[in-house]
């Protein structure tokens, strides 16, 4: 008997030796809400508002470059269509469809290479920022100049292949009429 109430005694002595040890209890939820409530009077709008600034610049740059890809694709359909219904004959509507599709990869390799730039121009925006906010950002510099050049040839391996695609393009004529057998 004595033995059993010596074991519980302990028990009960570790217990509240981790209940004191605990220096605070609280869930997730309370300490969000402490940290909000001590940090609200803190809180400056125009400093939330400059640090969203790159964000919402590079939200409009993308927004813009579709637009106006948009816009250009448009036009491009409408030429093509335009092209189609004055043609009289089916020649002239081959010819329509061969300068649409010549026009349409055009078009296509230049939007691929704006959005290249834009992607690779925001990329080392954000690169800089990285370094700039960095501790120790004189020596992250090397690591930032790796990413930057890696994303340029990345940019530059794609103008590449743009460019030599365009030289694989093989030019369509129509077939000649043959005369059918036994006529």
């Amino acid at each position: 008997m004595q033995l059993r109430l010596t074991f519980e005694t302990i028990i009960a002595a570790l217990q509240q030796i981790h209940q004191e040890s605990i220096m605070f209890k609280n869930t997730p939820f309370e300490a969000i809400a402490k940290s909000m409530t001590e940090s609200a009077p803190k809180f400056d709008l125009g400093a939330a508002q400059e640090a969203f600034r790159p964000l919402q610049d590079n939200l409009k740059a993308w927004a813009d470059l579709a637009q106006s890809q948009s816009a250009e694709a448009q036009a491009t359909m409408m030429e093509t269509v335009d092209a189609v219904k004055r043609a009289k004959d089916p020649q002239a509507a081959f010819e329509a469809f061969k300068t649409s599709s010549e026009t349409a990869i055009a078009l296509f390799q230049k939007n691929l290479r704006d959005s290249m730039a834009l992607s690779v121009t925001q990329f080392h925006d954000t690169i800089d920022a990285v370094q700039k906010a960095h501790p120790a950002g004189e020596n992250f510099a090397p690591i930032a100049n790796g990413l930057k050049a890696a994303a340029s040839s990345a940019e530059s391996n794609l103008d590449a292949v743009l460019q030599s695609s365009a030289s694989m393009v093989v030019p369509v004529t129509p077939a000649a009429k043959s005369k059918r057998a036994g006529k």
